[in-house]
């Protein structure tokens, strides 16, 4: 009776959880499989721009789609990303649609643990990789700070603020080496007194609202200039002003709704 027991777990077990666990999708490689099959062929002069991101990114078109309009841009952010699943789906969503520039941002889920622990070693590791893809495959890289938030509704208590203002000086630090890299820089202008996000810049500390992404677009905007300029520089903005400043001498998807319990 006991070896029929066990032998009816063992058969239950590869029935039920096997394909279960075969049927998900970590990476979310099937998100964009349908966008990607038909993205037709770049043209000489197109100015093709790939998004890959998290929460952050996937909301922009959703809140703001007016930036995406018109251009050669392609959102390619998922909801809840770390950076692991995003360098599994690189070549996808990113390499594949052979976009002549590539903007990153990444790195907050992975220090609210979505995926489980993470050092801001191992999300720099996977954000070089990132890079390092890019541009051996002809692909200038824009490297984004992570916005700011002092704390993560879904996940509270991890104090993420001081471990993003570290990781971004990473970040920053790694982008300055590459005279053909850019640093997207947000933080400052998104800022408050606590590091976390400014009130008026988001509903729940963590998201930009319509008004974040206004202070996000004209850096962006910046940035990909530069890219396509071919120099190295940093991009911020203070309070009132939009400025570019140089760490070398002078250098639409399907929209869907965007859950706040994780980034």
């Amino acid at each position: 009776m006991k070896r029929l027991n066990r032998a009816l777990l063992t058969l239950l077990f590869s029935v039920v959880i096997i394909p279960l666990s075969m049927a998900q999708d970590w990476a979310g490689l099937n998100h964009f499989k349908a966008e990607n099959a038909n993205t037709v062929a770049i043209t000489p002069n197109e100015k093709r721009v790939v998004f890959m991101g998290n929460s952050i990114f996937e909301g922009w078109v959703n809140l703001h789609p007016e930036f995406f309009a018109g251009k050669f841009y392609m959102n390619r952010g998922i909801s809840g990303q770390t950076t692991p699943q995003m360098l599994v789906r690189f070549r996808a969503d990113v390499i594949k649609l052979t976009p002549k520039v590539v903007v990153i941002l990444a790195g907050t889920n992975d220090i609210a643990g979505n995926t489980g622990p993470s050092t801001l070693e191992m999300i720099m590791d996977n954000l070089i990789s990132m890079a390092q893809l890019a541009k051996a495959n002809g692909i200038k890289v824009i490297l984004c700070s992570v916005l700011p938030a002092f704390d993560y509704p879904w996940k509270p208590g991890i104090q993420p603020a001081e471990k993003i203002v570290a990781l971004n000086k990473l970040i920053k630090a790694y982008a300055a080496k590459d005279s053909s890299m850019i640093y997207l820089d947000f933080f400052p202008a998104m800022a408050d007194e606590r590091n976390g996000m400014k009130a008026e810049y988001t509903t729940d500390g963590v998201h930009p609202n319509e008004a974040g992404y206004n202070v996000m677009e004209p850096l962006t905007e910046i940035a990909i200039s530069k890219a396509f300029g071919g120099t190295n520089a940093v991009a911020h903005t203070t309070h009132t002003t939009h400025a570019i400043h140089s760490t070398h001498p002078v250098h639409k998807t399907t929209a869907k709704h965007v859950v706040h319990k994780k980034k």
